[in-house]
């Protein structure tokens, strides 16, 4: 893949419950600027940017009057959609990552394929259900969203820890650590897909 090609992608997702714009550049620089009316939430997506270097600029709005849930998968499914319209055919790219990543007493385990595939292991076990307006079940929510639109086979574990808020910032930390990783392009593979089947995705 050329280094001069624009890998961005932009996408709007309306529904009658969610209205959610992104923009996301691959190459960027971690700047984020994120509006979901979930603050917690907010946080989470901004730091999902600034480990993973990628430019993420998400507008949301949902029927937060209900609770958060269908903000928050919806916007994991424009997240993943932006993402794999950026990503494009996934020609020179590392394409595995992996990552612990250590938040006090708390560590989580990340490790991801851009394949193509999307499938989600979630081995995360809240000590509390929610966390500031969120119902801590829909982190899942999210990340399953997430994968199975931007095409990732997504591994997320957490080993230990006790705070909840170390728990899941940790969660997201380690999945941008590990996407900077994969994402990031292998002079070696000099554009290749990174595939003895010359292509990524599917049973192909």
């Amino acid at each position: 893949m050329a280094q001069d090609i624009k890998r961005q992608g932009n996408i709007s997702r309306k529904t009658k419950e969610t209205a959610i714009d992104v923009a996301i550049d691959l190459d960027g620089t971690g700047a984020s600027a994120i509006d979901t009316g979930i603050g917690f939430f907010d946080h989470m997506l901004d730091q999902l940017a600034r480990h993973s270097l990628m430019d993420i600029d998400l507008k949301a709005k949902g029927d937060l009057h209900i609770d958060t849930h269908h903000t928050v998968e919806d916007c994991g499914w424009a997240l993943g959609s932006a993402f794999a319209q950026a990503i494009g055919d996934r020609s020179g790219i590392c394409r595995y990552g992996s990552f612990d990543l250590a938040m006090d007493e708390a560590l989580s385990r990340v490790a991801l394929d851009v394949s193509g595939r999307p499938f989600l292991v979630w081995r995360v076990d809240m000590p509390i259900p929610r966390l500031g307006e969120m119902d801590t079940e829909v982190f899942r929510e999210f990340f399953q969203a997430f994968s199975q639109a931007a095409g990732i086979t997504l591994h997320i574990e957490n080993s230990y820890g006790v705070n909840a808020h170390h728990i899941i910032e940790s969660c997201f930390k380690a999945v941008a650590r590990a996407l900077r990783i994969a994402i990031t392009i292998d002079p070696r593979e000099a554009g290749r897909v990174p595939s003895t089947k010359g292509v990524l995705g599917g049973s192909m």
